[in-house]
């Protein structure tokens, strides 16, 4: 829906919304907000909320700390699991004190790569994001165990699924908040759910992502479960991922579909996954953003570690689903839910640009299953693997200029040193596995 700030004003007294949470995301996808009581909403609506910066992962220094949120009013929600003194909330996009967008905004960067879409002549990018996730019990104290609450399968039904009435709440609660929702089921591994949403435009896409993800973790803590989109949370079993279905569009136009192709795609949607594939082992540290990620992308569970392109087969990295006309889209297999969805967009929509703008040659597809292939046999048919860690990632994140590009100095610069960060905790701490390989064999 569309909204004034008079609309915004008049609902808010009608619901009795007491609290409005301005929300943003900052660098690493986590959302944040500034909490304001009803009285100062009529400022917020003229961006005149300030905030400190300084204190935001990927933000601004001390120095330069005050930062503006803008409201967009389009994303006006109240939430409807909170009946007393209601809660709304506003998703905003962060703007320096000399009203220029700040260059770090994961939002505004994501608008940023969409505007050199528009210069090409595409109206929208549409995505479809498929975020999957983990239910496990909580202990006496309401802190997260590992101890899962089902031990189902793929579609598995009550009672198998025992987190079927937490699922349905979920589902029941995104529709409250506008969602369109086309699916929900249990997901491969004991624990694991998914639920589907309608595909938008991108930036309406990464905000229903953050919604999602605090829809979930909230409904799930109401029946005393705790929710993580963490990419790989059990050993032996299938990760979660968040599988990117996109197209674009000029007008009501889907520029990915040719009628007259054997496949139905057209040379605008080839160039796209060229160049999606071309910087591939690039856009890894951003759509595969953490340590954990690369446990998820290895050969066996269903996750993506090679990169190629198929119609059909689901080992490659990218998928054509079967569907055509308005439709016709490109599947990317690798993100998981761990990634900032702005950021992730906006370095694959980046990719795609760079393969339409220079006609990149799309590979041939690979219809075999690539996880029973040798690595000679990937070899011969020019398919690179994506990267194996997160250190590896961010070597190839520097090394891409059109990637590094879609970031801007300052987020790239602040993300690769955070991740920087990140990777060192890891590699200098002794893990379980250690202790149990070692402690007594040597």
């Amino acid at each position: 829906m569309s909204y004034t700030k008079e609309d915004i004003m008049r609902i808010a007294k009608e619901q009795n919304v007491r609290f409005i949470r301005l929300q943003f995301t900052d660098l690493l996808g986590t959302i944040k907000n500034v909490e304001i009581p009803f009285s100062q909403l009529e400022k917020a609506l003229d961006n005149k909320m300030m905030f400190d910066g300084s204190s935001i992962e990927g933000y601004v220094r001390i120095e330069e700390s005050d930062m503006y949120l803008y409201p967009d009013l389009d994303t006006w929600v109240v939430f409807p699991w909170v009946t007393e003194d209601r809660v709304a909330r506003l998703i905003c996009d962060v703007y320096m004190p000399d009203g220029t967008p700040f260059a770090g905004d994961p939002r505004g960067i994501l608008k940023r790569v969409l505007r050199e879409a528009e210069e090409l002549g595409f109206t929208a990018m549409n995505v479809g994001p498929e975020p999957e996730f983990f239910l496990f019990k909580t202990d006496e104290k309401g802190d997260p165990t590992t101890e899962l609450n089902d031990q189902g399968g793929y579609f598995d039904l009550a009672p198998t699924d025992l987190g079927e009435n937490c699922r349905r709440e979920i589902v029941l609660t995104l529709e409250e908040m506008g969602f369109e929702i086309e699916a929900s089921h249990h997901e491969v591994a004991p624990g694991q759910h998914e639920i589907d949403f309608k595909y938008a435009d991108a930036v309406k896409a990464a905000d229903q992502i953050q919604t999602f993800k605090l829809v979930v973790k909230t409904i799930a803590r109401q029946h005393g479960l705790h929710a993580t989109f963490m990419p790989k949370p059990l050993y032996g079993v299938n990760g979660s991922g968040m599988h990117c279905h996109q197209s674009l569009f000029v007008g009501g136009t889907n520029a990915f579909y040719d009628k007259d192709d054997k496949l139905g795609l057209s040379d605008t949607a080839r160039h796209y996954m060229a160049g999606i594939l071309k910087h591939a082992r690039a856009i890894a540290a951003i759509t595969n953003p953490t340590v954990n990620s690369y446990k998820r992308l290895v050969p066996g569970y269903e996750a993506p570690c090679y990169v190629a392109w198929s119609a059909s087969n689901r080992s490659p990295m990218i998928r054509i689903p079967a569907s055509r006309g308005l439709s016709t889209r490109v599947e990317v297999r690798n993100p998981d839910p761990a990634a900032n969805p702005y950021l992730a967009l906006a370095v694959m929509l980046k990719a795609g640009l760079d393969g339409i703008r220079n006609k990149l040659p799309l590979p041939a597809p690979t219809d075999r299953n690539i996880y029973v292939m040798t690595e000679e046999e990937r070899i011969e048919e020019g398919i690179p693997s994506l990267p194996a860690d997160l250190k590896e990632a961010l070597s190839e994140l520097l090394r891409d200029e059109v990637i590094c590009d879609a970031l801007g100095d300052h987020a790239l610069a602040h993300f690769y040193e955070l991740k920087e960060i990140e990777w060192d905790m890891y590699r200098t701490q002794v893990h379980q596995w250690e202790r149990d390989q070692y402690l007594t064999l040597y």
